[in-house]
């Protein structure tokens, strides 16, 4: 194969890390408006739930890498 056999449980592994890290950062510290004007936050429980799927994802990537 072009890329390895074990090609997908690598990507499952980085979109769902991206997905997790990534929400919980834009919850933690919200961007900046350059104008100065405060942005509305993201809504929490969608969130919450993107945070969830991301480490579900994340964790069956790592697990089909081990196994």
């Amino acid at each position: 194969m072009f890329l390895g056999e074990d090609i997908l449980p690598w990507l499952v592994l980085a979109i769902g890390g991206a997905l997790a890290v990534g929400t919980l950062l834009a919850l933690v510290r919200p961007q900046n408006d350059p104008d100065g004007a405060d942005l509305p936050r993201p809504p929490l429980v969608r969130s919450l739930v993107m945070i969830a799927l991301g480490s579900v994802a994340s964790i069956w990537g790592i697990a089909s890498l081990l196994s």
